[in-house]
Order: C-alpha cells, then structure tokens, then sequence
C-alpha cells in the first residue's frame, strides 16, 4: 500500500508525525498469529511472537526473518529490561520470563498470593528497574494460545514487579481483560489498554490512564481515549507523548489527552506495536499473520 492509501488524517497535527509518500513494507508474512514486537538496538534486530506457534522470530534489515526461540511457550508480548536482556509473558508456563544473556531462563514471576497467574500478556519496564505486566485470561480459555484451564485468580489484574526482590503487587483491579500497557516519556502516567469487548461487547473498547506516584502507586484512573474500531490491544508512547494504539482497521495516533489525531490504515487486524531502528524512527507493527514496518516523523520514547 502507498502512502496516500494508508492514512486517514482527522487532525491537522497528525500530518507532522507521519511521511505521506511513504507506506508500508511487509517484512515477514505465513504467520499464525503475530504479538509483542521488540527492537534491540544493540543487535539492530526485531524480535517479535507467533503465539499459536509457540516460536519468537527475529528480523534484521540485512538478514530478513529467521528463528529465535523454537519453544517460546506461547511467548505473547516481549520488552527488553534494562540490562538488555529479553523479558517475555509467557501463555503456557503462565509466567513472566527473563531470557539472560547466555540464553538460560530465569522465571521472574508465576504467582500472587499463592495462586497461579492467569496468562501475563504485556510487559514494560520503568526507569527504576520495576517491572509491570498485564494478567488477563487470554491465554487459558483455550489450547491455541496456551492450556485450557481455570482461573485462580479472583480478577484480572496489572502487576508491579519490583527489581531486587521480585516482589509482585496488584497495582490495578479496574479491568475486565487489561492488555498493552506504556508509561509516558517522563514515567509520571501509565496507560492500559481494556481489551474485555473480545468476549463481551458491552465492554468499552478503551484506554485508560493512570497518573503514577513515585513510590509506583497508580491514581486518578480515567478514561482517555476510545477504539473506534474494534479494541485496543498493544500501545507505545512517542517522544511528545501521543499514544499510537493497535485497532482492527491500523494504528490509531492520540494526543496526550486522548484526541484521535489519525490512523495508519492495515490491511489486517493490528495486535501491537513498537518503535525501532537507529533512530527510533521506524514503526513496526504485528497484524495477525504478517509484520509491518513504516517509517514515521517521530521516535518512540525510549522504553
């Protein structure tokens, strides 16, 4: 698709943040179901999930798509931590992983008081080494993205990880089914994406935002933007603090305070999203069996 077929601009400002001649470049395709897109700018690679695979890929400008991970245990989204090691939410081990730099596991969190997590979704990472993930049940209502089994948990929940001790707090209970989470550049708000309308449409299809204390509580939840069509899934933040979401027709671009600017159009239903390349200029976006990447005129905020 060209430029001028991929855009539908609502806002003037939105045309600041795009290139209009150019479009979008499919950069891997024959995919189940792709998640949690990842850039490592040390290895100028992208690292990204096929979940009913169970297999994390990885793509380079020079070398294309090859296998990571054979067994990801259904790997859903992935983010880096800040010593540059790959932290993943697992569906099948229900579990947030961290992949070490010589390639062994070490499990970061399977549990919250003493029951078994329900399928850790997203993940990001806070300047203070905390660690933040999503709960919902995605991936134990049925064996394609995971095992079928019941839930423990009495909700489905945002977590806060803490660095050091790994301890694991509820820092949200506000969600039918919480999904992509991103702080803002400065880290003082968190946005979560409801993704509930999946199974019941009386849901709204929103994200809400949070403000963020020092000592990590989260205050002042309200409403910040709804998906028109579809539901919000993946999100990132960029530099200046617009949210650019998945939605079943592209991405969707908002102000900070929740203004749909305009959309990147797709040609398949868009699952999440991040920022990459040596200037953090090039988006790439997982869309059910395919890759995409575009440039754009902004870098995402450093996550």
């Amino acid at each position: 698709m060209t430029g001028s077929q991929i855009y539908d601009i609502i806002r003037p400002g939105f045309r600041d943040l795009i290139h209009s001649n150019i479009g979008l470049t499919q950069i891997a395709s024959g995919l189940v179901w792709t998640e949690g897109p990842v850039w490592f700018p040390a290895h100028d690679m992208l690292l990204f999930s096929d979940i009913p695979r169970a297999h994390i890929y990885s793509w380079t400008p020079h070398g294309g798509v090859s296998l990571y991970q054979q067994n990801s245990d259904y790997a859903n989204g992935n983010t880096r931590d800040r010593e540059g090691r790959l932290l993943t939410c697992q569906h099948g081990t229900r579990s947030l992983v961290r992949t070490e730099h010589d390639g062994s596991r070490t499990t970061i969190a399977h549990s919250h008081n003493g029951k078994r997590l329900n399928s850790p979704n997203d993940v990001v990472v806070r300047s203070d080494g905390s660690i933040w993930f999503s709960d919902p049940t995605y991936g134990i209502l049925s064996n394609l993205e995971g095992y079928k089994a019941d839930q423990e948990q009495d909700g489905r929940f945002v977590y806060r990880v803490e660095p050091d001790t790994h301890t694991i707090t509820a820092v949200s209970r506000d969600f039918v089914q919480p999904n992509g989470l991103a702080f803002s550049a400065d880290e003082t708000r968190l946005i979560v994406a409801e993704s509930g309308s999946s199974h019941d449409p009386s849901v709204p299809s929103v994200l809400r935002g949070y403000d963020v204390s020092p000592d990590g509580r989260l205050t002042n939840m309200h409403d910040l933007a709804e998906i028109d069509q579809g539901l919000p899934d993946g999100l990132r933040v960029d530099a200046y603090d617009n949210i650019w979401c998945s939605a079943a027709d592209g991405v969707h671009v908002f102000s900070p305070t929740g203004e749909l600017l305009g959309k990147i159009l797709v040609p398949a239903t868009v699952s999440n999203l991040t920022f990459g390349g040596p200037r953090r200029n090039m988006l790439f976006i997982t869309a059910t069996s395919c890759v995409y990447s575009i440039f754009v005129n902004v870098s995402g905020a450093v996550d």
